[in-house]
């Protein structure tokens, strides 16, 4: 029972990622300048709508992979979720000084995969582009996951599934090349740095985290 305790207030901490995407709509517009970063490969590259599958398996990639590096190792859980609220915010600052967009085909067709790329237009603007925060979450969620001691299917699954999703943005159209290698490259810069970090500064940071949780329980139920 107190494991279980436990590990419910770690995994209570994912709530952060939920609170940190919520900007992301207040960001996602046209207003300013907005910049183009479409080279000749990105022209080179096909429309395959094949890849919305890939694309959208993101929503529950990161949550999946959070919970399990918090049941397997919790020091990597934490460096992992510190290094994708920290890797969220950059980009929100990048997005608020150096806005971009990405140019989208029109689809059509009845089918189910045109719907569901349509469903992601509709819902995304095509404005908040460089870097990616799909490559930087996932390529962080890889990185924690490499950094676990795993057996050979989950270690392989999760590298499959994440270098499905990061190429998924090219092909969907919803990032051109240069948001995917800044993404990788800040994530990876991001990510090293957290995890040299010492397991006291984690411990402190973590214990913070706590008491922060705890005075909101109070508030909410004084009684």
């Amino acid at each position: 029972m107190k494991k279980f305790k436990k590990d419910l207030m770690a995994l209570c901490f994912m709530a952060s990622i939920i609170f940190s995407i919520i900007f992301y709509k207040l960001l996602n517009n046209g207003d300013g300048n907005i910049n183009s970063l479409v080279t000749n490969v990105d022209k080179a590259i096909p429309f395959l709508k094949i890849f919305i599958l890939p694309y959208i398996t993101w929503y529950g990639y990161v949550a999946i992979g959070l919970i399990y590096l918090c049941m397997k190792n919790r020091r990597n859980y934490y460096t992992s979720l510190i290094s994708l609220n920290l890797g969220i915010l950059i980009c929100y600052v990048i997005y608020v000084i150096f806005q971009t967009t990405v140019p989208r085909p029109i689809v059509t067709g009845a089918d189910m995969l045109s719907k569901l790329v349509n469903m992601i237009y509709k819902n995304d603007n095509p404005f908040n582009c460089f870097p990616s925060m799909h490559v930087t979450t996932t390529y962080i969620i890889i990185k924690g996951i490499n950094h676990t001691e795993n057996n050979t299917v989950t270690g392989v699954v999760f590298n499959i599934i994440g270098v499905l999703i990061i190429i998924s943005t090219q092909f969907v159209k919803q990032h051109v090349v240069l948001d995917l290698v800044f993404a990788v490259l800040l994530s990876e810069v991001i990510f090293r740095f957290i995890n040299n970090i010492k397991k006291e500064d984690i411990d402190i940071f973590k214990n913070r985290l706590c008491r922060i949780h705890i005075i909101k329980r109070k508030l909410k139920n004084p009684f």
